[in-house]
Parts: C-alpha cells; structure tokens; sequence
C-alpha cells in the first residue's frame, strides 16, 4: 500500500506500522526537532531586562545573542507581548532608545543564536544527502519592509540568506523561510559554534551592496543583507519576536513546546546564574583555609568562567579556580566549616 497522506481520521489501530510510511511522508516528528534553544524566549537567567545596551553580547532572554556596532542604543528585555493564542508567554523584545538614522558601511546590528557543531551531524550537511532547513517565527516590529534571515556555517565560512517582509507595522505576523540544504561543507562535530541564526535589524552598504546569497556561497559581507531596512533608525522603534524554530525538512510544523525544566536544563549547559548560596559544609583545615568542590545543575558545553557573588563571613575570597564542565572548587579563609559561600555565574557560552 504506498502511503501519500495520513490523517487521523484514516488511521484504524494496528493498521499502519513504521515500515508503512514511506521517507518523508511525515515530517518533523521527532522530539527535540528544534535546533534553536529557547525558541519561546521563557528562559532569561541574566535579566528580564537590560537597559543602554550598546554592545555585543548576552544580555536578556538565553542564548539570544545581540551583535552590533553601531551608535544605537537600545533597551532589551523579556517582554509579555505575544501573539495572541499562539501558546507562547514571552518575546525577545529590541527597543531602540537612541537612534541610529545613517548607518556607516561597517555598522550592523542583528540578533545570533549560535549552535554546536556535535548537535547537528544529522543534517548531513556537506554531502549530497545534506537536509533542508526551514526557519518559522513571530515577530512584530514598529518598522516595516524587508528583513534578511541568514545562516553562517562558521566552520566552513558559508552564507545562506533569504529575506522576509514585515507587512503591517507593531502587528504579531508569522513568517516562514526554508533553506536548501548544503553539499558542501561538513560541520565538525564538536562543542564549539558550528551553525549559526543571524536576524539582520540594521546594515550599512558593506553588508548589503552585492546580491542576496539565497543560495550557500562563500562568505561575502556584501551578499548578507541587501534589501534590510534600518530598525534602529528612531526611538519610536521596536522590534519583538517569538516562536522561533529552525528545523530539519522543507515544512514549518507546530512551535515544539518543551517542559519549563527541560528549556531551563538545555539554557544551562551554557549559563548558569545562581543568586542564593551554595549550601554544603566546606572542608576546613582548623586554620582559617576552607576549600570545596561544587557541582553544576547541568553538565556545561566546557569549562565556564565563573563569577562568584558577594561573600558572606569569610576574611578573605572566595575564589573560584579549577573550573571543569562539571563543576568548579572555591577556597578563601574563614574559621567556620559552616560558612557558605555566595552564589555564582558560571558562563559557557559560543
């Protein structure tokens, strides 16, 4: 019997086994099919909000990266704004507080999620088996016209970019792109960035002065962004998105909701921020020296620069040293093996 659609209403129990279903009959059913991490943007271990953020880095929602460089400044926070009926609680939200009117040829500003490498070996990507990948999300933005989604292959320094139009301005739209899938170029397979999500909000003309790259190409700045309009060209201007999904296959399926632990678990193989203390008897060796080894909640991506938070009772550190994927040691001196030591970052991110 060849299987070319399958509904619910055609299924009769026992009547159809795996070995039924032809390849690619049903796509993207498999848990965990989205790449991205925090997709709903539910996870903010750093801050719920951030204000005069004029540089690169992470500053709200994990694993959602702001990259520019530019005189724009902006506000960004975990915001409730969210399409209606959709599921979703949270948004990453960009809200431009100082303007940036003219970009100059070098500027940019966009927003990166970047991936490791061993996540994404069933892609096949560099072979003539390599997978397509469709990219879906929510976003509402004060700014219409068009934006540019991109894909960067850091291993291998290719650039796959295909543009959206943002229609009705401050209205939730939902937008759905698909990317061929790439024969050349084969992704390590290690802990370290391999793939990565860049969604342009700005570009001055060396980002946007050739062609589009709609197919993968060699890395040319000038093919990133053409055709992007200026999101933080006013203070009246902002930019919110949500839903985001990049999945194996040529079809946008369902936003992939996982449990608020599972989100939080996967968010922190990558960061860490504990606020309270860390509880447990320390050894002491009766003179004055305290020294203990402190597990991570998850397994991390690699040794994390730790942080540690304000101490409480002891005469002096406490450091941190020895930082391992599973946990770090911190010592200092106090005269109690029950004197706790504060809490910690612990920062293991691409």
């Amino acid at each position: 019997m060849a299987i070319d659609k399958v509904t619910s209403a055609a299924i009769t129990d026992g009547t159809i086994t795996s070995s039924d279903l032809a390849s690619g009959a049903v796509q993207n059913q498999s848990a965990f099919k989205n790449i991205i991490i925090n997709g709903d943007m539910s996870q903010a271990q750093r801050s719920t909000s951030a204000s005069s953020v004029a540089s690169n880095g992470y500053h709200s929602c994990d694993r959602w990266r702001y990259a520019e460089s530019s005189s724009a400044v902006v506000t960004i926070s975990q915001a409730t704004d969210v399409p209606t009926g959709q599921g979703f609680a949270k948004s990453f939200k960009v809200d431009c507080t100082t303007a940036d009117a003219s970009l100059g040829a070098a500027e940019y500003v966009l927003l990166q999620q970047k991936i490791e490498g061993q996540n994404l070996q069933y892609l096949k990507k560099g072979t003539s088996s390599a997978e397509s990948l469709t990219l879906s999300f929510w976003v509402k933005s004060t700014k219409t016209g068009t934006f540019i989604a991109m894909l960067y292959d850091r291993d291998n320094t290719r650039q796959i970019a295909k543009s959206y139009t943002v229609s009705s301005s401050d209205t939730w739209e939902k937008k759905t792109i698909t990317f061929a899938g790439d024969t050349s170029g084969t992704l390590d397979n290690d802990n370290a960035s391999s793939l990565e999500l860049w969604l342009w909000l700005g570009v001055g003309s060396n980002y946007s002065s050739g062609t589009l790259a709609t197919s993968w190409e060699t890395e040319t700045a000038a093919n990133q962004a053409v055709g992007q309009v200026n999101a933080v060209d006013s203070t009246s201007n902002n930019f919110l998105i949500t839903g985001v999904q990049l999945e194996a296959g040529t079809a946008a399926s369902d936003f992939e909701f996982l449990p608020v632990d599972r989100n939080m678990s996967r968010c922190q193989r990558y960061y860490i921020k504990l606020n309270s203390e860390i509880y447990g008897n320390n050894n002491y060796d009766g003179t004055n020296n305290l020294q203990n080894y402190y597990m991570f909640r998850e397994v991390m991506r690699a040794g994390p620069t730790i942080t540690v938070g304000t101490p409480h009772g002891w005469s002096s550190g406490p450091t941190a040293a020895s930082a391992t994927s599973d946990g770090f040691r911190i010592y200092g001196a106090g005269n109690n093996i029950y004197i706790d030591p504060p809490g910690y970052i612990a920062d293991a991110e691409l």
